[in-house]
């Protein structure tokens, strides 16, 4: 299976754009695992093969349980999520489905993540979400290929 589009393939400094932002949220304060369990379960509602696999990857490399990644498609009920990640992923679920959200829902799952973080936080949180979301319609649109990350050293 070979991809549609290659990174090579973009216009000059559209990757390092994206990837600017990768760094930032690296950096941003949040801890490296919940950014990926967000990665994690947005690229599951999305169905992104390849994002599930590099995150997968990347998560179990920084000291995640292969448990938690295994559960997350039932976060609303495992306990092996605080409750500050299930606001997360309450929030991540929310805005991923953004079409089937309304108003009401967005405002509490705002609220949720609210008794958790700083406002700054939030923002960093909603950038993740929106990253990884933009990231997983790149993957599938560019016909990305399961299973061929490999975990940088």
């Amino acid at each position: 299976m070979e991809p549609r589009l290659s990174f090579q393939d973009v216009p000059a400094g559209w990757f390092d754009l994206m990837q600017s932002l990768e760094t930032y949220l690296k950096k941003c304060g949040l801890s490296h695992q919940l950014l990926h369990l967000v990665k994690f379960r947005a690229s599951q509602i999305n169905g992104c093969g390849y994002c599930l696999d590099m995150h997968s990857k990347d998560a179990v490399k920084i000291g995640e349980t292969p448990q938690r990644l295994y559960l997350l498609n039932a976060w609303q009920e495992a306990p092996v999520y605080s409750d500050a990640e299930k606001a997360v992923l309450n929030l991540t679920d929310t805005l991923t489905k953004i079409h089937e959200a309304d108003p009401e829902l967005i405002a509490e799952a705002f609220e949720k993540v609210a008794k958790h973080f700083s406002k700054g936080e939030i923002a960093n949180i909603v950038m993740l979400i929106n990253q990884i979301n933009s990231w997983n319609r790149i993957a599938i649109t560019f016909g990305a290929v399961p299973g061929s990350y490999k975990v940088s050293v």
